[in-house]
């Protein structure tokens, strides 16, 4: 139900795919500005790349599910 909705609304596998991509990206980016200009040291810097970071399985899980349904 959810999937056929992103669907009807346009989104499509492709979008998903290039999202989990940018977000590998966005994590290594988040993590060096992190690093680089906050004094908080290494912990933050990891916490905002982890966090950024999780977003890319569901990204690829939205992708694959969206290919599936347009499979069908």
């Amino acid at each position: 139900m959810i999937i056929k909705k992103l669907h009807e609304m346009g989104l499509r596998s492709d979008h998903a795919y290039t999202a989990a991509i940018a977000s590998i990206g966005l994590s290594f980016l988040s993590w060096t500005a992190s690093m680089k200009g906050e004094a908080a040291g290494t912990d933050r810097a990891d916490r905002w790349g982890i966090f950024v970071g999780e977003w890319a399985p569901t990204f690829f899980g939205l992708g694959l599910a969206l290919a599936q349904y347009e499979k069908d």
